[in-house]
């Protein structure tokens, strides 16, 4: 799957429409065939791949699975709570911008759509000629909030790896009777000769230590 952080148009972008009901085939089905007319055309106008257009049931997730695509679209007029609980699944290891054109306009259901990791959340509002631009401005959104992801996850990281290399200099100390600095350079050397990184040696002489208790 290509990065979804690309502005590129040649995003692959899979289009998740709600299920129609029995008997609301006529005047709601008339709407949302319109609906999906001015997304699919504002989406080929500006050069963007859609891959499929994927009804909101049971196997959303396993399709999105297999697709892998870049962005995803849900284009739902009234509520899409039950649709955003097949997406979130869909998206657990895998992050994609998720754009939602609708008509709904309760803050409880914008809230709950961005909690649920929702990049632009558009009420009354598709049209073809908007089409590129929410997608831009979702892009960069999710960009941004990728990036400071990254970064805590990467901060997280180095705070946990600081733990194992002080409890493995800990070992050392009280093993062989060794001064903190000394600890460190023994640690430092073992993780050189095996070609392994500070905290991997470190979790390997815990994990000795654990097992021989």
């Amino acid at each position: 799957m290509k990065s979804p952080g690309s502005a590129s148009p040649s995003l692959r972008i899979v289009v998740v429409n709600p299920p129609l009901v029995t008997g609301e085939q006529d005047g709601i089905g008339a709407e949302q065939a319109r609906r999906s007319a001015a997304l699919r055309i504002g989406l080929l106008e500006c050069g963007y791949d859609l891959v499929a257009s994927l009804p909101a049931d049971a196997y959303l997730a396993e399709r999105i699975g297999q697709l892998q695509p870049d962005m995803i679209i849900v284009d739902s007029a009234s509520s899409a709570r039950d649709i955003l609980e097949h997406i979130v699944i869909a998206t657990m290891d895998a992050r994609r911008p998720i754009v939602l054109f609708t008509e709904d306009d309760a803050p409880s259901s914008m809230d709950a759509a961005l909690d649920a990791g929702v990049s632009a959340y558009i009420v009354a509002g598709l049209q073809a000629e908007r089409v590129k631009p929410v997608l831009d401005v979702a892009l960069a959104r999710f960009r941004r909030e990728q990036k400071l992801l990254d970064e805590l996850e990467g901060t997280r990281q180095k705070l946990l790896d600081r733990k194992l290399v002080d409890r493995a200099k800990g070992l050392l100390m009280a093993r062989y009777r060794l001064s903190e600095d000394q600890a460190y350079q023994r640690l430092r050397s073992m993780a050189m000769n095996k070609n392994m990184k500070l905290a991997e040696i470190a979790q390997r002489l815990i994990d000795v230590e654990d097992l021989l208790g």
